[in-house]
């Protein structure tokens, strides 16, 4: 018999349903069972970009303790280097997330690009190969927040999605339990542009692993809706899809702003080719003119409405990033009721939620299940 945390690591969880497993042996004619009273799903804990609040983002250390502290999924965002292999790192500029500012064997990549319409100067994954990449370490992106985190500063590689993929079905084993991959593909029009593409090697990648089918623990998200609609549309990819959303703008190339794409009719149209969105968190709960938390919207209701789930982003424990009535103390640094911010967001009837510390998104998760 196959092990029992193998099968679980088989299981469905993106699709919210509980693994159904076969037992040899069972009567032919079973005596149907009594219909389960329809009940929600349990909402999601994404780690975002890991734990990233504990340990450099988008590094294998930070995915593994993600996975540890009990999220369900843990986040790559993906670029890609000039040898076309996906890479975990939040943007194509490394400048700030690396230590290749300090190699001098790579100062003369330092480049300006336009980067969907924004000029960018920095060190760029597309001009380094796979094995030049690989000579590099992380370091903290923002180092005056999270200071302990420079501790980690040199140790960790920049890793593949493969290894990404590697780690998850690992951990999966040793915790016996499902753990999620919630990649984004980032930039996909300026990478296609290059002729860099990030949709071939991502979709290869997760049939490799057996992750592309609809009941995969996966979802695939991205902040251009025509890159979500192309996946859809021509069945590359059958794993989940969940479009992004900004309080402000809308995707690069599209006539569209993102709220017309959360209008009541924009997420009927979404749902035609996505299965979730994942909204700023302000689009779910306004925060006022003197930074406390206003009313919240219908946006919740509206995309459950058209069948989407909703999986809002990012939720951080310093006060600097919590509304004004839940900071403790003047330091904008030090944590504040960040415990309390995650609960009263759950209550809205979100089906997820990205936070940089895992271990606070589950203890709110088991409050706001509580009775009140």
């Amino acid at each position: 018999m196959a092990d029992r945390r193998q099968v679980l690591c088989l299981g469905a969880l993106a699709s919210g349903a509980p693994a159904l497993l076969a037992v040899a042996g069972s009567p032919a004619q079973a005596a149907p069972a009594a219909a389960p009273a329809p009940r929600r799903r349990r909402s999601l804990v994404i780690g975002h970009r890991g734990a990233s609040g504990y340990r450099p983002e988008h590094t294998l250390a930070s995915y593994e303790l993600a996975a540890r502290m009990g999220a369900d999924f843990i986040e790559p965002d993906l670029v890609v280097t000039k040898d076309h292999v996906l890479v975990a790192r939040h943007e194509p500029e490394i400048g700030g997330t690396t230590d290749v500012a300090s190699r001098p064997g790579f100062a003369s990549r330092r480049r300006t690009v336009v980067l969907d319409g924004v000029s960018v100067t920095g060190w760029f994954t597309h001009d380094f190969t796979l094995a030049e990449l690989k000579t590099l370490r992380a370091t903290e992106r923002i180092p005056q927040v999270r200071q302990h985190n420079t501790l980690y500063d040199g140790l960790f590689p920049v890793p593949t999605f493969e290894e990404v993929l590697e780690l998850r079905e690992r951990l999966c084993r040793e915790l016996g339990r499902e753990i999620g991959v919630y990649p984004e593909t980032k930039h996909p029009t300026y990478f296609r542009g290059l002729g860099l593409d990030l949709e071939t090697p991502l979709v290869q990648a997760l049939r490799r692993r057996g992750l592309n089918r609809r009941d995969a623990p996966v979802f695939v998200q991205s902040f251009e809706a025509a890159n979500l609609r192309s996946l859809h549309d021509d069945h590359r990819l059958r794993a989940p899809l969940v479009f992004l959303t900004s309080a402000t703008g809308g995707p690069f190339g599209d006539p569209k702003s993102y709220a017309e794409y959360l209008t009541p009719g924009g997420l009927r149209e979404l749902a035609r080719y996505t299965d979730g969105i994942g909204p700023e968190k302000s689009q779910i709960i306004p925060r006022e003119a003197d930074g406390t938390l206003g009313t919240p919207t219908r946006l919740v209701a509206d995309a459950h409405a058209a069948g989407l789930r909703v999986m809002p982003y990012t939720f951080r424990a310093e006060n600097q990033f919590l509304p004004a009535e839940l900071r403790s103390g003047t330091d904008p640094i030090a944590y504040g009721r960040a415990l309390d911010e995650q609960v009263t967001f759950l209550r809205t009837g979100i089906d997820g939620l990205f936070t940089d510390q895992p271990d606070i998104g589950v203890l709110a998760r088991d409050l706001a299940l509580a009775p009140a």
